[in-house]
């Protein structure tokens, strides 16, 4: 029997990625999304319930295990922040608490509001020391510039979900105009990447899916904020083009080894389902809702498949260590 380094733990506990946040994002998704089909299969409904008790179960966890680092390692968190790459992965915290208390809301209704006040709070520092971050004395190379960059922006899109049932409109609108500007701004930089440099890092080619996102979240938090109009036509179908631009990339990335960057594949997904669901139910049109139910079916099996290569590379002795 090997003897286990008592240093183990500990160098565990420093390489414990902020991008672990981004699980919780992918776990809130789909119990969001097993909400959005409840409207049309009411069974659905309990796997909401179970999902959500794992997903806060979840994020209370790796919350806790990510402040013990702070706490005792705050040099590894400082180095992430300055991390070109995971600096911009740090909102995800403020954003997984937000899909969180989203995912209650429909529960416990205005018992979110003090939560949500405190997440809400979080999520507009976090975006603001980020963009500071960027804009700040270090310059960037354009190879550090990946669609990461847009998780700030959605995070910010994502209040008016909460914000609007709680009765803060003028809130929800600034959050909503904050995100989707910036979000504009930085899908003009990530394509001129995409486009002109070199094919992102091995690792960093599953983030291509968060392309999808920004406007899956924005057509369902526009639908919240004005109503089913061609404006939210038009960014429902926007989303739809990425995912086609995005389902041309699959054959390349499930070749890639695993890493915890695949996570990044849930979490839009989640996205586009729910905005499917929710075009199909706002417009009538039973294309969507088959679109949406196919998806929840793909998203399903996705977020399974992640669960179990995380567990088994964390067998595997692959998580957490120095990259």
């Amino acid at each position: 029997m090997t003897a286990q380094n008592p240093n183990e733990g500990g160098q565990r506990l420093q390489n414990f990625p902020v991008t672990f946040f981004a699980v919780v994002m992918g776990l809130s998704g789909i119990t969001l999304a097993f909400h959005a089909g409840a409207v049309e299969y009411p069974v659905l409904e309990q796997a909401n319930v179970v999902s959500l008790w794992i997903t806060t179960l979840a994020f209370g966890l790796i919350s806790l295990v990510y402040a013990v680092k702070a706490a005792k390692h705050f040099s590894h968190v400082k180095a992430e922040w300055q991390h070109p790459v995971r600096l911009a992965f740090f909102p995800a915290i403020s954003i997984s608490a937000l899909l969180v208390i989203l995912a209650w809301l429909g529960h416990v209704g205005d018992a979110v509001r003090p939560f949500f006040f405190v997440a809400a709070g979080l999520q507009i520092v976090l975006t603001l020391a980020v963009i500071s971050g960027w804009i700040g004395h270090r310059a960037f190379q354009h190879g550090q510039l990946s669609p990461a960059w847009f998780i700030p922006a959605v995070g910010n899109v994502l209040v008016p979900l909460i914000g609007i049932p709680l009765g803060y409109v003028d809130l929800s609108w600034f959050f909503f105009s904050f995100g989707m500007i910036f979000w504009i701004i930085l899908l003009t930089l990530v394509v001129n990447r995409l486009v002109f440099h070199d094919p992102l890092p091995g690792k960093l080619q599953p983030t291509l899916v968060i392309l999808i996102a920004p406007p899956a979240i924005g057509f369902v938090a526009w639908i919240a904020l004005v109503g089913f109009d061609p404006f939210a036509r038009v960014l429902a179908n926007v989303a739809f083009v990425f995912a086609l631009i995005v389902s041309v990339q699959i054959p390349k990335l499930v070749k890639l080894p695993f890493a915890m960057s695949f996570w990044a594949l849930s979490f839009p997904l989640a996205a586009l389902t729910i905005a499917s669901f929710r075009y199909g139910a706002a417009s009538q049109t039973a294309l969507f809702t088959y679109l949406g139910t196919a998806l929840l079916f793909l998203l399903t099996g996705v977020i399974v498949g992640l669960i179990l290569r995380t567990l088994r590379a964390a067998h595997a002795g692959k998580i957490c260590v120095p990259e």
